[in-house]
Parts: structure tokens; C-alpha cells; sequence
């Protein structure tokens, strides 16, 4: 059992961002994947098909375009999650865990591109192709925060390549289907209460909350997964689409790295097989997805959009880490989270014939609960406010920028132990993140 503590200490998160979006959005999934859809708040994603982009969302958008198409976007994402009133402590709450009761801002600025490009073999036949950065996450804690045996450093790196055909059958009817090859690559770190556990296992001279030591995880995977959807026009002027992104199974192989406290504990701990340097497994289901969206043009240069999706996070009920090491069995840790929905509702004005204008707002509900809400991921439910425009420089190049605001609820933390579960060498974590984001995209197509 103390093995499985000390190990647990480290890698309690390691699913969650194998497979995580970011801890600043509702569950994982990083939507910048279009400057365009993103100025309506992804309102009509599924639906518009008003560029390339669109494909990410609906892979029966490629076969609306024309010609030979390249289009790129870059999303620089600014987070901001301030931990407050905190309190930790172990031994039933009897021991306080010294360190400062927060960790500062803990987000780290990203840059997310994408990047797309199609071309029309024949009439209504379109093939394309998208490399995008789905899942990301760089948050960094103080290495003396009273959460430090929940999380220090969490990074995530992801690349999604999407092969897609798309067909337009009609006048009035659109079919797309892609392969997702996605690579994922996680580093995860933490401090270990080598004081406590050297304590519980009766080694002289260990203090409770006093011995830290640290441990390191990195593990990588490749998974493979597809997409499907339609689009109906029923005129020319209005559409409606339905899409499924289906789930991907990774399994993260990588390392432990462990280092031990100053004063030897971990010395005497790995004697007993225990804080020893490892290779670790996770296996991971990321969520099926499915969305439905419809888009209206007017006569006199409005347009009009929405959008509902459904994420099945319930997949994720828990994590499952498997040691090489003999001595450590698997850790497990409880997750449980919800399956949630996105909506929006979007609208565009064309100016000029040059210049068209966007707006959007969304809600972004959150997956997690709040009683397994962890420092890693202190997501909780998200309100969407965007804007920007459209510029035709040419007949065939296309500007867009935008920006977004994402207002946040606080995510509460209240992790707690019995003394013999899952949280028993990290300890009682109590607090709330206070959380917001900023997005600032730019993009362009070009056409050949």
C-alpha cells in the first residue's frame, strides 16, 4: 500500500493530460482550430463551411470549396488560474502542510496553429488534408505551494494529422470522412512527501512534510481515430450539418524519474523497492464527439449561425497507471467525470464586399466534478464572448483576425483522504482557482 501512495503522488494526473486539452477548458479539447469559425464563438462550425477550416469541425465542409486551397491559422492563448484560499494538510487534517496557499498565476501563454490544404480532383470530389494541435496544456506551480504533492509542472504537446475525402452527392447534399493519426506527448511533475511516507514505513529520522523529494513522468503514444459528417442545403442560402469525431485509444508508455529528499529517507525507501526509476503505462480513451449546426444567409448581407455539441466524457472514469517496477501494483485514481455540452449562437455582416464582420457567444459546460477537480485541470464551466473580420485582400487571398474573452466560474478544489485512499501521500487539498482566458487569432486562405 505505501508503494501505491508514493506512486500515486505522481502520477494521479498523467491520463488526464495524456489525453488533456487544457486545464482552462471544459474537459480537454482545444477548439482554436479556425480564425474564422472562432469569431463566432464556433457558432455554426458544423454547418458554414465558410472556408477551409471548417473541415476540422465537419469533414463534408472540404467538398463546398473550390479549386486548390491553403490555409493556416495561430492562436495565442493567454490563461489565467490563481489558486485562493487554500488550506492543506495530512494525518486526518492534524498535520498542516507548510508551504506558501497559493501558486500564482499557474497558466502558461500558447501558441496553437493550424494548418490545411485541399484540392478539387473533379467536380464535387475534394481531397484535404490537416495537421492541428488539438490537446495542449503548459501550466508551472511554485515549487514551495502548499498543492505541491498534487502538481508542479504539467506540459502537453500534441499533433493531429487528418486525411480527408469529401464529395459533394448534390445539389443539396455534402458527405465527408477522415483518419485521425494523433501523436500525444505529456511531461508531468510533482513533489513527493518522502517525510510522510518515511514515517508511516518507520524509518528514523523522517518528518512529516519536511522531506521532499520529486518526481519527473514523460510518456508518449500514437493513437488512431476518424471522422464522419454531412451537410444538407435545402437552398442556397441555408445549411445544416451533423458531425461524430470518434474517441482514440492511446497507451502512453514512458518514465519515472524519481529524486530523492537530502536527508536520505528515499535512500531507505528504495531498499524496500520503493521511489525506485521506472517505466510507466496509461491507457486512455479520449472522448467520442458529436455536433449539429445550422447556418442562414440574407439578402442584405446578414448571416446568422448555431451550434450544439456533446463530448462523452463519462468514458473517463478513471485513471489506471502500471508499473514496470514488481513492487508497485497499478495506481488507480477515481475520476468520474460527466458528459457535457457545448452551444452557440453566432452571427456575420458584410460590410463591404471586401470586409465582413463576426460575433459570437457560447457556453462551455464543464465535464469535471467538483469533487474530483484536481490542480491539474481546474476547469469549470466557460462563457464565450468573440469577435472579428474578414478581409479579401485579393481574389485570392483572405485575411482574418479576431479576438475572444472567456469568462470562467471558480473551480473549487476539495480533495480529501481517509488516510488509506488514493490521496494519502498527496494529503487534504482545499481552495478555488480563479479563471480566465484571453485568445487573439489570426488567419489567412490562399487560393491557386
Amino acid at each position: 500500500m505505501a508503494s501505491s501512495r508514493v506512486y500515486g503522488s505522481a502520477t494521479a494526473a498523467l491520463a488526464v493530460l495524456v489525453t488533456s486539452q487544457s486545464a482552462f477548458a471544459a474537459g480537454f479539447a482545444v477548439r482554436e482550430q479556425s480564425a474564422t469559425a472562432q469569431a463566432n464563438a464556433f457558432a455554426g462550425a458544423t454547418a458554414a463551411a465558410k472556408d477551409l477550416s471548417y473541415m476540422f469541425f465537419n469533414p463534408a465542409a472540404l467538398a463546398l470549396q473550390d479549386g486548390h486551397q491553403a490555409q493556416t491559422s495561430l492562436s495565442y492563448i493567454l490563461p489565467e488560474a490563481k489558486f485562493k484560499d487554500g488550506d492543506a494538510s495530512i494525518a486526518g487534517g492534524a498535520v498542516a502542510i507548510t508551504g506558501t496557499d497559493n501558486s500564482g498565476d499557474i497558466g502558461e501563454d500558447a501558441l496553437i496553429p493550424s494548418a490545411y490544404l485541399s484540392t478539387e480532383l473533379t467536380d464535387g470530389l475534394n481531397v484535404g488534408i490537416s495537421v492541428n494541435a488539438p490537446f495542449g496544456l503548459t501550466t508551472e506551480n511554485e515549487e514551495g505551494w502548499i498543492g505541491r504533492y498534487h502538481a508542479l509542472d504539467s506540459e502537453l504537446l500534441s499533433i493531429n494529422i487528418n486525411p480527408t475525402v469529401a464529395i459533394k452527392a448534390s445539389d443539396h447534399f455534402a458527405f465527408g470522412l477522415g483518419a485521425q493519426i494523433q501523436y500525444i506527448d505529456t511531461r508531468l511533475t510533482n513533489a513527493v512527501d518522502i517525510g510522510t511516507i518515511g514515517a508511516g514505513a518507520g524509518v528514523p529520522g523522517s518528518i512529516p512534510t519536511a522531506q521532499d523529494g520529486f518526481v519527473e513522468l514523460e510518456a508518449d503514444d500514437w493513437g488512431i481515430g476518424y471522422t464522419i459528417g454531412g451537410i444538407y442545403s435545402p437552398n442556397e442560402n441555408t445549411r445544416f450539418g451533423v458531425a461524430f469525431r470518434s474517441e482514440i485509444d492511446h497507451r502512453a508508455v514512458g518514465e519515472a524519474d524519481f529524486t530523492n529528499d537530502d536527508a536520505g529517507i528515499g535512500d531507505a525507501l528504495n531498499a524496500g523497492g520503493l521511489l525506485l526509476d521506472s517505466d510507466i503505462t496509461a491507457e486512455v480513451t479520449t472522448p467520442a464527439t458529436i455536433s449539429a449546426g445550422a447556418y442562414h444567409e440574407y439578402d442584405n448581407g446578414l448571416a446568422v449561425m448555431a451550434e450544439v455539441a456533446w463530448t462523452q466524457w463519462s468514458v473517463f472514469e478513471e485513471l489506471r497507471i502500471e508499473f514496470d517496477n514488481p513492487a508497485q501494483p497499478d495506481n488507480v485514481t477515481t475520476e468520474d467525470w460527466n458528459d457535457s455540452f457545448f452551444v452557440a449562437l453566432g452571427a456575420s455582416y458584410k460590410l463591404t464586399d471586401d470586409i465582413t464582420l463576426n460575433g459570437g457567444v457560447a457556453f462551455d459546460e464543464s465535464p469535471i466534478p467538483d469533487a474530483t477537480r484536481t490542480p491539474r485541470v481546474p476547469g469549470s464551466d466557460r462563457y464565450w464572448v468573440a469577435f472579428g473580420g474578414e478581409y479579401e485582400l485579393s481574389k485570392n487571398i483572405s485575411l482574418t483576425a479576431n479576438y475572444t474573452h472567456i469568462f470562467m466560474d471558480d473551480g473549487d478544489i476539495d480533495l480529501v483522504t481517509n488516510g488509506a485512499d488514493e490521496n494519502a501521500a498527496r494529503g487534504n487539498l482545499s481552495g478555488r482557482y480563479e479563471n480566465q482566458i484571453d485568445i487573439i487569432t489570426i488567419g489567412g486562405t490562399f487560393r491557386f
